[in-house]
């Protein structure tokens, strides 16, 4: 049995009952001859007060064990079980309240129970995490009421559970079920003109019973007068290194509690599924002003799992990113060349220059993708500078600097392009689709 501290504490009811003798105690004021009522009113109240005291002995007698799963999603309902075990041989009646971390809600967060002498029950809630990362449950708490609810216990028992809540990977399935229906520009998927496939053609051969007949070259047959096939080679496996920036122009709201980063990360997890279902590989380095995460690029099924498990833990440091030691540790980890996606922001141009720098020296070793998040807001601020008063005001002057900021960021994304570079540039909403998009079209035009 788990040891647990307990508190007594008055109820309600008690404070009600007290409340006769409170008041005709006044009387006394009018005269001595209600007197001795009162004080034989208040002996009945502490009498039964005192005997329902005794009531609670034992009451702090219970076992309690949790039940629920290790892992889940943000977003996504959990089912967690309390089970309470009353080892007393009296019925108690108690309120039960886990301890539910800030980030989650629960349904329902409390209950009312009635449990027999040596019996056991069992209550469930809907749990719903609204943030990834890993949490604990430190304890379970119950007000165990006496038997005429004059008296409270008070018990906490220490009951230590940890939870992983893991980034949204709904989105994957939802992905795979939109490719088996063709339908994948619902989830913002453009489609690119294939400039070849995963089987590119090798050489002509002779027909062996048992190769596939639409391999069957018609015109190759009619001119050597013999079945002939074109032969295929299968692409080898290539590799896809995300790079995720933690820092401080990560963080902040972009609507429904996510974070740019949390954006980030939710278009690198489907693009690692689309590339891993490619037969890729794919790795991941996420980093602030140090290295916080490294996963080496492997293909396989279970590797999917692994880079969620490496990301559910990141949020935005309130550091400045350390862009130009992440680059240089990539290039001392990987030589083989790769699909180098960074994700990251832009806002001032120190930090441009230091990026650029690094991503242009990737060019040649790798083949570097830069995707930059845009800002709602800053684009809002230029828009909104269009009606503003011609006269001036602060809209219009601070829709100017939004417009310039946003000219000067242009300027650095067509510099980038032009020393070979590959840049995406879209708002976080936007961003899965538009990535898995330009995954596709590289891969169609054998860019790596």
């Amino acid at each position: 049995m788990t040891t647990a501290r307990s508190r007594i504490w008055p109820g309600r009811p008690l404070a009600t009952l007290l409340l006769a003798p409170a008041l005709l105690a006044l009387a006394v004021l009018a005269g001595d001859a209600v007197k001795p009522l009162v004080i034989a009113l208040d002996l009945i109240v502490a009498t039964i007060a005192l005997a329902d005291l005794a009531t609670l002995r034992g009451s702090a007698r219970f076992r309690i064990e949790r039940g629920c799963e290790r892992t889940c999603s943000i977003g996504e309902p959990q089912v967690v079980t309390l089970a309470i075990e009353n080892l007393d041989s009296r019925r108690r009646r108690l309120r039960l309240r886990d301890d539910v971390p800030a980030t989650f809600s629960a349904d329902p967060f409390e209950f009312l129970l009635e449990i027999p002498g040596r019996a056991r029950a069992e209550v469930t809630y809907r749990l719903i995490p609204g943030r990834r990362g890993t949490y604990r449950f430190h304890r379970v708490d119950a007000a165990v009421s006496s038997r005429l609810g004059l008296w409270q216990r008070v018990t906490t028992w220490p009951l230590r559970t940890e939870l992983s809540v893991y980034p949204d990977i709904r989105q994957i399935a939802r992905y795979t079920l939109l490719a088996r229906r063709d339908r994948l520009s619902a989830i913002g998927l453009r489609s690119s003109r294939q400039l070849g496939t995963d089987n590119e053609f090798e050489r002509l051969r002779d027909y062996i019973e048992g190769d596939d007949p639409r391999h069957l070259d018609w015109r190759a047959t009619a001119r050597r007068q013999r079945l002939t096939v074109r032969a295929h080679q299968q692409d080898q496996s290539q590799r896809v290194i995300f790079l995720v920036d933690c820092g401080r122009m990560m963080a902040g709201d972009t609507g429904g509690g996510l974070s740019p980063l949390d954006h980030a990360l939710n278009a690198m997890l489907l693009l690692a599924h689309v590339a891993l279902l490619r037969n890729d590989q794919v790795g991941l380095m996420a980093y602030s002003d140090r290295t916080l995460a490294y996963v080496p690029p492997t293909g396989g099924s279970r590797r999917l799992r692994r880079l969620v498990h490496a990301v559910h833990n990141l949020f935005p440091e309130p550091v400045e990113s350390g862009h130009g030691r992440a680059l240089m540790e990539l290039e001392t980890r990987c030589r083989k060349r790769s699909l180098v996606i960074l994700l990251t922001n832009l806002f001032d141009e120190v930090s441009a220059g230091i990026l650029a720098e690094h991503l242009r020296n990737l060019t040649g070793r790798h083949l570097p993708l830069g995707v930059f998040l845009r800002d709602h807001d800053l684009f809002a601020m230029a828009d909104a500078a269009a009606e503003a008063d011609p006269a001036g005001g602060p809209g219009l002057f601070a829709g100017a600097a939004a417009a310039d900021l946003l000219n000067w960021r242009e300027r650095v994304l067509a510099g980038l392009r032009r020393e070979g570079v590959l840049t995406l540039d879209a708002f976080p909403g936007e961003l899965t689709g538009n990535l898995v998009s330009r995954y596709l079209a590289i891969k169609a035009r054998h860019l790596l």
